[in-house]
């Protein structure tokens, strides 16, 4: 330590770099030379036992940042659940995503992890659903969710699978593959019969298509079909003339009656001429086109299933 004559407050020595701007392990630390006295210092918080975080950049931490040293302290383990479900971005409503505890998961023949800061799990594992990235092990993103189907909702579950087996588009994502397919969802499901959640997930996995672009298209989806309306198809590429294609969120071909969600996106300027645009489109086609916002997604989607209802009643389509 150094001693500044003006303030004659002792200034701990600089940490080597990569560990003066991310969490690390106490371990990590003393690899890289840092001294025991170093690593007790007020400029350092411990959110858990043998990790430390610089006060410096406890403000700017990623969560891969974050969760990477609570997957090293404890042998055999990785990052799952509610923290797995955030790490890899997936819609859909999980209760208790908020809690800031890091859930890691090692498996049953272990001691489940009891720490602060940590909400310890315990299960079988398979090889192939555990993950490296950036240097964190997690779940894989089938695995988990598998593992949050417990919490979910079947709705909430089915927008996930939705996500999971959606075909990208290469162009704007960098990727031509979906992240699962229907049989690496239902080969899960029967590798871990009997776990807790494992029935909802089977009705999901059921619910799920191939093609739904966002959660409120999925949960609209589903509403439609619950109140019986004919099954639409998704993102289909549809002919409109003169070298016109387009690609409504939900379609009904044998009505012409053509569903778009609008999300916030579309009150921006740009989006708003562009959306014009594109009703003027399905209009020069014969084709009938509803629009469907936040507002009428409230009460299990009641205005929107009453406003796509009587757009196909308007065109023919009858109840059975």
């Amino acid at each position: 330590m150094s001693v500044c004559n003006d303030c004659r407050m002792k200034i701990p020595q600089p940490l080597p770099a990569p560990l003066d701007s991310v969490p690390f392990t106490c371990k990590e630390a003393v690899d890289a030379g840092v001294s025991r006295r170093q690593l007790r210092h007020q400029t350092l918080s411990s959110p858990s036992r043998g990790i430390r975080v610089p006060h410096v950049v406890a403000e700017k931490v990623t969560l891969p940042q974050l969760v990477r040293p609570f997957t090293l302290v404890t042998e055999f383990s990785a990052a799952s659940h509610a923290t797995a479900f955030t790490f890899w971005s997936f819609p859909g409503f999980l209760p208790g995503q908020d809690d800031p505890r890091v859930h890691i998961s090692r498996p049953d023949t272990m001691a489940i992890s009891r720490r602060s800061g940590v909400m310890g799990h315990v299960g079988q594992f398979f090889e192939d659903e555990i993950v490296c990235v950036d240097g964190v092990l997690l779940t894989s993103r089938v695995r988990t969710w598998l593992d949050v189907s417990r919490k979910m909702s079947v709705d909430e579950l089915t927008v996930v699978a939705d996500h999971l087996l959606r075909i990208p588009r290469q162009d704007f994502e960098g990727r031509c593959e979906p992240f699962a397919t229907p049989v690496q969802l239902a080969d899960m499901l029967d590798r871990h019969k009997g776990t807790p959640g494992i029935r909802k997930a089977r009705l999901a996995l059921g619910l799920a298509r191939v093609g739904a672009d966002s959660a409120p298209e999925t949960r609209l989806r589903l509403a439609l079909e619950r109140a019986c309306l004919p099954e639409a198809e998704l993102n289909m590429p549809t002919e409109l003339g003169m070298g016109v294609v387009r690609q409504p969120d939900l379609g009904y071909p044998e009505q012409r009656v053509a569903v778009e969600y609008d999300g916030d996106g579309h009150s921006e300027a740009g989006q708003i001429v562009r959306d014009i645009a594109r009703e003027e489109d399905f209009s020069r086609a014969g084709w009938l086109l509803v629009r469907i916002s936040k507002r009428h997604m409230v009460n299990d989607a009641r205005s929107a299933v009453t406003k796509i209802r009587a757009a196909l009643l308007s065109r023919g389509w009858r109840p059975n």
